[in-house]
């Protein structure tokens, strides 16, 4: 039987044979994660490491179920979100219309290129009693710590999937009288999602760096906080239970992103 469900067996063969093999990925990763807490969790049992200084997952699920149940843990990762998100929105927003705007000025790109390069090099951390002195020591300050750090990158990202769009594509574009929001539109915008998903997995790793860069700062609560403030008083149990949930969260960003290019891919298809 050559065909079924409109498929070539051939075709059938590829597709089970990719399905496998995701399959398998995804098992080797979770065997890995499994094997790495087993490791974790046995050496802080027989002593080989020091379960005070190190912990262990035990001891960290243990952690986060008692700030579930006896404190506000829920706020704090509330507010970690709030900052994060609010601050990896705004500068990948305001990042990819900058972007558009150098692509269509080459005089303001060539004027504010080496400016960027600057900044984007210059130590964020630096700028910190600045932006406190800026905002106030509370959650606009963390935001703008997390806008701050990603805003470049999303510039940079973007510019360069801009001006890689087919020359040739765009030269016949304008032999047949298009616009130059034509070639926008229709060329540069379209052949520039991959790059749009890249800049998009960059800049959550960005808006968490920022949050936390801001926590570690300026703040009374969020994930941060409880960081700095387990490392104090030596709860580093606290410490290894809130880079946990980091972690979570920030993976989850991650998958949602991934959701969205396999959108974008099945519409592109279409």
């Amino acid at each position: 039987m050559k065909k079924e469900l409109g498929y070539s067996y051939e075709r059938i063969k590829y597709l089970n044979a990719r399905k496998k093999d995701k399959f398998t990925v995804i098992f080797w990763r979770i065997a890995l994660l499994v094997l790495l807490l087993g490791i974790w969790e046995l050496f802080a049992n027989i002593g080989f490491i020091d379960p005070f200084i190190a912990s262990s997952p035990s001891r960290v699920i243990a952690t986060i179920k008692n700030l579930l149940i006896n404190d506000n843990f829920l706020y704090h990762i509330g507010i970690t979100l709030y900052e994060t998100l609010l601050g990896f929105i705004i500068a990948v927003g305001l990042g990819y219309v900058v972007a558009l705007l150098l692509w269509w000025s080459e005089k303001i790109r060539n004027i504010l290129e080496p400016y960027i390069v600057v900044l984007n090099s210059l130590p964020k951390i630096a700028l910190g009693p600045i932006i406190i002195v800026w905002f106030g020591s509370g959650e606009k300050a963390i935001i703008f710590m997390a806008f701050i750090i990603g805003i470049i990158v999303a510039i940079m990202t973007m510019l360069n999937g801009f001006l890689a769009a087919d020359k040739n594509k765009m030269l016949l574009l304008r032999s047949f009288g298009a616009s130059k929001w034509q070639i926008l539109t229709k060329l540069v915008i379209p052949s520039s999602l991959p790059t749009l998903i890249s800049m998009l997995k960059i800049s959550v790793g960005m808006a968490w760096i920022g949050s936390i860069m801001g926590e570690y700062l300026v703040s009374r609560a969020g994930l941060g906080y409880l960081i700095v403030y387990g490392g104090q008083v030596f709860k580093l149990d606290l410490v290894m239970a809130s880079t946990v949930v980091l972690c979570l969260l920030a993976t989850l960003m991650y998958l949602l992103v991934t959701a969205l290019e396999k959108v974008i891919i099945k519409y592109k298809t279409e």
